[in-house]
């Protein structure tokens, strides 16, 4: 039987990406990329680069939706993953205590320094998001479950249920029941509904992934407080802001917050091997897995697997080492200022939010005429395109990967690895004014774009 050599298949099928595809994955994916021209074929990659065959560089400014905190194929992460493999270690043994799950584990809780000293691993998000609200019915004896307006927590069927956005819940209910969700930044909402005694926890992103959008400082202390008050768990959704995006390791320290559930994934991977976590308070914890013959009544086949939980400890040594929260923090507050510097220049420019290197630029309706008149034929067709115009035009002309936040909000999301440096800051910075001038001008290239993108909505509405 001839050896598998995994380069050579590489070699071999290169350039096939998007028909393969569209013949066995997901082929409308397939097809949005292709008209949005992000159809690349990508070579290499390294820290906050992809690269394509022919060795073009292309600035990630979305680090796989969070994954890539440390940049991508970090030498560290993947030397421990291969010293791991070399070991021959048992693995997933399940009637066994495995060492490393107790060491990363053990690191996590040092990293929190508060109350939070029981973890669970898990593989994903959405999947931690489904075990905080299983412990947290579990200890309060109590069904309900709260979340906040444009709070995103995951896709599986109970995280589902507390993400209240028509455009990922529509055709999958019925949903959960014992539901509800807040108006975004409502105090007195919250406390309406908490009120009935019969809520279990309200659990909210720290800062909303989807929009970047960002409570007042009062809001979660005040949460917090009531959560306590009337008897119900306050949990924290880190997977996408924990391990340092926000310039903080975890981002409801900004706050000086205690939560009773955190839950954190994507970064903990170091972009190699799925990892996820929850972790909470020994009583919590000890609600489900008590008495003995509970011990694995809440369980996963791959969640504290060797690889995993290696991945999870050299990207917390990494993030620590290479001082990253810092950078954070630093590369964050001097992205933000010269963004909102654009304003004055671009009328479309309507707010620029976030916290370290988690950033949205929003958009509004600019004030010329015919930039009004474009703006507003992109508007009818759907209500995402001229923020797809600009991301579009970001990765065309400028190699820039972004994303768009939403359907419902007109904005840019950035989420760039946390080893950015003033670089890629000011890479970034130029081919974004740029784009936005070329936008100011409704007859040139960017807007005969921005018609097939028109065009393209309408056909796909047939």
């Amino acid at each position: 039987m001839k050896e598998f050599n995994l380069k050579e298949l590489l070699d071999s099928r290169f350039g096939e990406n998007y028909d393969l595809h569209e013949k066995y994955v997901n082929r409308t994916l397939a097809k949005v990329l292709k008209t949005i021209g992000f159809d690349k074929c990508y070579k290499s990659a390294k820290g906050a680069y992809l690269y394509d065959a022919e060795g073009n560089a292309y600035l990630d400014f979305i680090s796989g939706y969070g994954v890539y905190g440390m940049g991508r194929n970090h030498p560290v992460i993947a030397k421990a993953l291969k010293d791991a493999i070399d070991l021959d270690l048992p693995n997933m043994v399940q009637l066994d205590c495995a060492e490393l799950s107790g060491l990363l584990a053990e690191r996590i809780v040092k990293l929190l320094n508060n109350k939070l000293t029981a973890v669970f691993f898990c593989n994903s998000g959405t999947e931690a998001n489904e075990g905080a609200i299983k412990f947290a019915r579990a200890h309060t004896k109590k069904s309900k479950i709260i979340s906040m307006d444009g709070g995103y927590h995951g896709l599986t069927l109970g995280s589902l249920s507390i993400t209240k956005t028509p455009h990922f819940q529509e055709g999958f209910g019925p949903f959960m029941p014992d539901t509800d969700v807040i108006k975004f930044n409502d105090i007195s909402d919250l406390e309406e509904k908490l009120k009935k005694g019969d809520v279990a926890a309200f659990i909210a992103e720290p800062v909303i992934g989807h929009g970047v959008d960002i409570p007042s400082d009062d809001f979660f202390p005040k949460a917090q407080e009531l959560c306590h008050k009337y008897g119900a768990l306050f949990i924290m959704d880190e997977v996408q802001t924990g391990l340092g995006r926000t310039g903080k390791m975890f981002a409801f320290q900004h706050w000086g917050l205690e939560p009773d559930i955190v839950t954190i994934a994507k970064a903990l991977s170091g972009g190699y091997v799925p990892a996820a976590a929850f972790v909470t308070t020994r009583e919590i914890h000890q609600s489900v897995f008590s008495p003995l013959d509970n011990c694995v009544k809440h369980s996963t086949t791959f969640g504290r697997n060797n690889l995993a939980m290696v991945a999870g400890l050299a990207s917390i040594h990494v993030i620590e080492s290479e001082g990253m929260v810092e950078n954070c923090a630093k590369m964050g507050k001097l992205l933000k200022e010269k963004l909102e510097a654009l304003k004055q220049k671009h009328s479309y420019i309507k707010e620029v939010r976030g916290l370290g290197l988690m950033i949205a630029i929003e958009f509004q309706e600019p004030k010329g005429l015919l930039q009004k008149a474009a703006w507003r034929a992109l508007k009818a067709a759907n209500n995402s395109l001229f923020t797809q115009m600009i991301v579009t035009s970001l990765m065309d002309k400028y190699r820039i990967i972004t994303q768009v936040t939403s359907h419902e909000v007109h904005a840019v999301k950035l989420l760039p690895p946390f080893i950015i440096t003033e670089k890629e800051v000011d890479f970034f910075v130029k081919a974004f004014d740029e784009t936005l001038s070329e936008a100011a001008n409704p007859t040139g290239a960017l807007w005969k774009f921005g018609k097939r993108l028109i065009a393209a909505s309408i056909d796909n509405k047939k």
